[in-house]
């Protein structure tokens, strides 16, 4: 098929569009999307100068979400000294998987020149996730443990790295497979915190004092152009399935988002454009904007913002420990 822009050997075609794109046009939709989304999400604020820069902390795991976000972060601000990027990477120890997708990071970093952190498991936690799988004291799926250690550090980091704000590489999928479990398992709360946390415009947002803001600049790109953006690009993108991933629920939603998808394209972007407008309504009702929003605490052991005395992670890493 010939691309619908120019005419030229068409390299993909989007479904949910109908268009044929040829590699440049696909590669300048995406880098499109992504910056519409920084704007659209006001990412820069009118405050930021020169003088008084943003500092994006980027979660870079090596994989292809992650390495996209960051290339196309510092082709739009590579000569924009209002933004200053770091890198964060964060390695579980996982043996045979990590320390590649760690290699990717570097090389890409390198390439850029971008600042570049790498932070691990074993030497803020004195845990590697292998030991963590064989030993799972509370008989959790590998992805409960590690998604919540993960959260820790890239928020203890993004605090300790000064960050405005800390961006990650959630694709389209990612969030439309969220926004589905959430609304399924009924949780409006959640749904709430969902917009407060990283979907609302930073204008909207309640107010969320206690975290570094988050955002996510690839959300309206769905995984597979991720992935086909990271080839044609030649990105050094580690893409490997963790050997421990084991998300039994979000594997289900995910099957039936790609039937659904396949069936009737468009399924992705109109759920999240709905899901989108009901979480701004929850969020005003039950989020950080309702001033009856619970409290958060300091944990006891890691002074870690929490709601309980003992936070999750200090009460996951005495659980393994004492096994």
């Amino acid at each position: 098929m010939d691309c619908d822009k120019c005419g030229r050997e068409a390299v993909m075609h989007a479904a949910y569009s109908g268009l044929h794109l040829c590699e440049d046009h696909f590669v300048a939709s995406v880098e499109k999307r992504v910056r519409r989304r920084i704007r659209e999400d006001d990412l820069v604020p009118d405050d930021a100068t020169p003088e008084d820069p943003q500092t994006w902390v980027v979660g870079l795991s090596g994989g292809k979400d992650s390495v996209v976000l960051t290339d196309i972060l510092y082709r739009t601000f590579e000569q924009d000294p209002r933004i200053e990027l770091v890198a964060l990477t964060i390695h579980e120890g996982i043996e045979g998987y990590r320390d590649e997708s760690v290699d990717a990071c570097v090389e890409l970093t390198d390439e850029l020149g971008i600042r570049h952190e790498l932070v691990t498991y074993e030497e803020e936690f004195d845990v590697q996730m292998d030991d963590v799988v064989e030993k799972d004291p509370e008989g959790m799926a590998a992805c409960a443990y590690c998604g919540v250690f993960r959260r820790d550090l890239l928020s203890k980091y993004a605090e300790k790295y000064d960050a405005d704000k800390l961006l990650t590489g959630h694709n389209l999928d990612d969030e439309a497979q969220t926004a589905l479990m959430n609304f399924l398992e009924g949780d409006v709360s959640q749904v709430a915190k969902h917009f407060d946390a990283s979907l609302g415009n930073f204008e909207e947002r309640g107010e969320q004092d206690d975290f570094v803001p988050r955002a996510k600049p690839l959300r309206d790109v769905p995984e597979k152009e991720v992935a086909l953006y990271a080839h044609l690009e030649d990105l050094p993108a580690h893409i490997t399935e963790c050997p421990h991933a084991s998300e039994a629920y979000r594997g289900e939603i995910q099957e039936l988002l790609h039937k659904l998808e396949e069936n009737h394209p468009g399924t992705r972007h109109s759920i999240m454009a709905g899901y989108e407008e009901l979480a701004s309504l929850a969020a005003s009702e039950f989020g950080a904007r309702d001033e009856g929003d619970t409290e958060l605490g300091e944990c006891e052991r890691c002074g870690a913002s929490t709601t309980r005395d003992v936070c999750r992670k200090c009460s996951l890493l005495d659980s393994i420990h004492a096994v």
